[in-house]
């Protein structure tokens, strides 16, 4: 059986690394984008100058009618998924809470929460025995932040991937007896595009002297623990949260 994978978000950084790692593992992928259809055509093009097969799907997480019609598109495309990796995100400008409008508020759990949880449940109606399916995997992209609390900085941040946490938690748990193990990544500092977008594009040089092992990670090293846990490998690992930080 193929397995087929989505990734959300995976038009660059952490996404566009599991996309690629796992096209060259022999999943058929999903490459999910909100806006940038250039970049996302450019990752599905190098999977398959490389033998592997794959498909750009637009959809903002946050909108609930465009996730239902990317799944269907990938019914179609691809097939019944077997895997999810739950990557979309943002942040915002550095701010404290004094100074955060509930517009940020709303945008930050909008993505980052509600869109991976709705993901996840389209996921196990195609995915759970209960609903016919095969089971499957589920990796949520947490962070670093949901422990340290990114205080200054992205507190509205390290809170929503706080719930993304405690989701990870539960929702492995409900679904552990259909056939579909739920996991999390917590990746620490990790040179992306992210930082840029939140207004601090060298953040990860800024900080890497407080991580143990003094440097920032890639986004490859995160996506070797994501197929890791999408994998037989870890047949028998569910609920856990992996941390991929260099000791932060």
């Amino acid at each position: 059986m193929e397995q087929v994978l989505l990734v959300t978000g995976a038009s660059r950084g952490i996404g566009a690394a599991t996309a690629l790692l796992a096209a060259a593992k022999g999943y058929a992928v999903a490459v999910n984008y909100a806006a940038q259809a250039a970049a996302a055509d450019e990752v599905v093009a190098r999977i398959r100058s490389q033998g592997g097969k794959a498909v750009a799907v637009q959809a903002d997480v946050a909108d609930e009618g465009q996730v239902l019609a990317m799944f269907e598109t990938i019914d179609t495309q691809l097939g019944r998924i077997t895997g999810l990796v739950n990557n979309a995100g943002v942040v915002d400008v550095a701010a404290r809470v004094e100074d955060m409008g509930l517009a940020r508020l709303r945008r930050m759990f909008d993505i980052n929460v509600l869109g991976s949880i709705v993901c996840a449940r389209e996921a196990i109606r195609r995915m759970s025995t209960r609903h016919g399916g095969s089971g499957g995997a589920i990796v949520n992209v947490s962070s670093a932040a949901s422990r340290l609390g990114a205080p200054g900085q992205y507190v509205d941040y390290a809170a929503a991937k706080g719930a993304i946490d405690a989701f990870t938690i539960g929702l492995a748990k409900e679904v552990a007896a259909e056939g579909i193990r739920v996991n999390a990544v917590r990746p620490g500092l990790i040179e992306t595009d992210i930082h840029a977008s939140g207004g601090i594009p060298d953040r990860v040089k800024q900080l890497a002297h407080q991580v143990p092992m003094q440097r920032g990670g890639t986004a490859e090293e995160v996506a070797q623990a994501i197929i890791w846990l999408l994998s037989a490998e870890a047949s028998y690992t569910t609920m856990s949260l992996i941390e991929v930080s260099g000791g932060r």
